[in-house]
């Protein structure tokens, strides 16, 4: 414990050496929260990426910029079938994937009737297949071309494109973004974007992981999320309300989804985390045990689901 403390207070006092926070920066400077604009803090560093939190909303990010290219190079086809922090066989998910979509399309499905969605990074259109057996017309956004292509040879409309750039002359009833929010290169951008494609009274669907959960402080820098630059930014209920607030939309449900994975994806993501740690002999031992094929309940409660409304009513009402 004293190394860690040592070792984070080490990494505080490089940050600060390279990059001063008691400066105030402008309105351009990455340690600036993406959220509330407040001036944020160090707290630690990953893989040479620095985490900052903002003392406001209590947003977490990557104090650093990037754009569409940060994009495309982290989610070439290598993300989708090379392990580590994206997945070891994307494609092999197809149903776990699939009847996840299917159990969010039945949530919604309480709160307004089946209409349009656009879902964000589609991928090969798993997610849009779960709401499409609840009677969901279903388009979306996939940054990774292969994928798009094969969504579009499942029958839907995805076009081939970064979120943040993506420009579509259309309103949905819902905008579902499921395991994406973290990955923005520009989250005022994709956040601007997807209230643009709602509706008035439309709605957004929101999964992503929470910062503030029990899991999460335990692990510290050691959580499984803390994994730039494929993931930029971690959430808490504060940040995610006020992030969609600030466009338009108010929380009206929530919960933690029943997630489960294939034993693959669960070694591939545990070494991934822990490769570098005390438990890298004990942990693979362990996963050795573990069946590829096998599908495993994820117990963490560090995971969210979100369903946002648009305070926009000039629509047609649900």
């Amino acid at each position: 414990m004293t190394s860690l403390n040592s070792n984070t207070t080490d990494l505080q006092e490089r940050d600060r050496s390279i990059d001063p926070v008691e400066s105030v920066p402008d309105e351009q400077d990455p340690r600036r929260c993406p959220i509330c604009q407040s001036v944020s803090r160090f707290r630690f560093a990953v893989e040479d990426y620095p985490i900052h939190e903002c003392p406001n909303c209590r947003h977490r990010f990557v104090a650093q910029a990037f754009d569409a290219r940060h994009t495309a190079g982290n989610y070439s086809d290598h993300y989708f079938e090379g392990g580590g922090a994206g997945y070891a066989d994307y494609l092999g998910e197809e149903e776990v994937v699939t009847d996840h979509g299917q159990r969010y399309a039945r949530i919604v499905n309480r709160y307004m009737k089946p209409g349009r969605l656009f879902d964000v990074g589609a991928a090969a259109g798993f997610i849009m297949n779960g709401f499409a057996r609840e009677g969901w017309a279903c388009h979306g956004v996939e940054p990774n071309a292969q994928m798009a292509r094969l969504a579009r040879k499942a029958g839907f409309d995805v076009t081939n494109s970064d979120f943040e750039n993506v420009s579509l002359d259309e309103q949905f009833d819902l905008v579902s973004m499921v395991q994406v929010v973290p990955h923005f290169h520009d989250l005022e951008a994709a956040a601007r974007t997807a209230a643009d494609l709602t509706r008035p009274g439309g709605y957004w669907l929101v999964e992503t992981w929470n910062h503030h959960s029990w899991t999460a402080r335990i692990f510290g820098r050691f959580w499984h999320e803390y994994s730039p630059p494929t993931v930029l930014h971690w959430f808490c209920s504060k940040s995610l309300d006020e992030l969609a607030a600030r466009h338009g939309m108010v929380s009206i449900a929530r919960g933690r989804p029943q997630k489960y994975l294939l034993g693959q994806h669960a070694k591939s993501l545990l070494d991934h985390c822990f490769r570098k740690s005390l438990f890298t002999l004990p942990l693979t031992l362990l996963l050795r045990l573990i069946p590829d094929r096998l599908r495993i309940w994820y117990p963490g409660e560090d995971l969210t689901w979100v369903l946002y409304q648009s305070t926009s009513k000039t629509a047609v009402d649900d």
